[in-house]
């Protein structure tokens, strides 16, 4: 296994694929507002083996499948802290990488589409309280790394910061450059730059998002180590809970990523180990 802050300032480095989308391709059922968690908690063998899949491709880095794992969400908070510990255990066990815990926003808690416009209303130390117990526990699970992503706004860009700074554990962060959350003022740019400002932080950058969304975002990104791994191109409708649209070759458009400064590169939403793999070659 490499040690991700070295990689980090030698090279690129390669991160997984849409685990929701490997899952359902496996066969499992995704489509309750638990997502890969539902599989997670009742199947934790198909995590494990999905994760495997990815690492053969090429990924260096997987990510756990606790993006809608957190206090207060779908699942009962008193089986949240042995399932967020499972996701990292059974990432674990699945191949010698790097592992890196999901911490999602707020909104994926809640799978009413909010995630993508981080409209919550709460204030920042709201959002502080709704994150600090999940973090603390992430914190201390194993992981290699936190994989704070699909940041939506600002604000809870802010209140991540301010608790990741009190972990000192090593952690990257993406936004969702979609995001409707942020304002055309140059808030995701703000929002990079304090996420950038925590001494832990290894990296910043967009995820789950369309590909020709990640240059302008990079273009406004401070400089760290920089992070990409958009959606195929398909278009998700929260409402129907359905996909739409054609897929686009992230591994055509990887070499750019890295040329404008990306060091952790791989995919989101709908991206294959096939995906994984096309980028490992195109990158490495």
């Amino acid at each position: 296994m490499i040690d991700l802050a070295t990689a980090l300032a030698q090279r690129p480095v390669v991160l997984d694929g849409g685990l929701g989308t490997l899952l359902e391709a496996r066969g499992n059922d995704v489509t309750s507002a638990l997502w890969s968690a539902r599989v997670l908690r009742d199947e934790p063998d198909e995590v494990r083996a999905a994760h495997a899949e990815f690492a053969a491709a090429g990924a260096e880095v997987v990510i756990t499948a606790s993006y809608q794992l957190g206090y207060g969400g779908a699942i009962p908070d008193a089986e949240v802290e042995a399932l967020l510990r499972r996701s990292v255990s059974v990432a674990r066990e699945a191949a010698d990488v790097v592992v890196a815990a999901s911490v999602g926003p707020v909104g994926a808690l809640r799978a009413d589409g909010s995630e993508y416009t981080g409209a919550y209303g709460l204030t920042l130390d709201e959002l502080r309280e709704a994150h600090r117990r999940r973090l603390h526990v992430v914190a201390e699970s194993g992981a290699d790394v936190l994989a704070v992503e699909t940041i939506p706004s600002l604000l809870e860009v802010e209140a991540l910061a301010l608790e990741l700074d009190g972990l000192g554990v090593p952690a990257f962060v993406s936004v969702s450059a979609d995001s409707t959350g942020f304002a055309p003022d140059g808030s995701r740019a703000e929002a990079l730059r304090v996420a950038a400002s925590v001494s832990s932080v290894l990296a910043v950058g967009v995820n789950c998002c369309a590909p020709g969304s990640v240059l302008p975002a990079l273009g406004e990104a401070p400089g760290i180590p920089l992070l990409a791994y958009p959606n195929t191109g398909e278009r998700w409708d929260a409402a129907t809970r359905t996909w739409h649209g054609g897929a686009a070759a992230l591994a055509d458009d990887a070499p750019s990523w890295v040329a404008a400064g990306a060091r952790l590169v791989g995919g989101c939403c709908r991206s294959t180990p096939a995906d994984i793999a096309a980028i490992a070659a195109a990158v490495g």
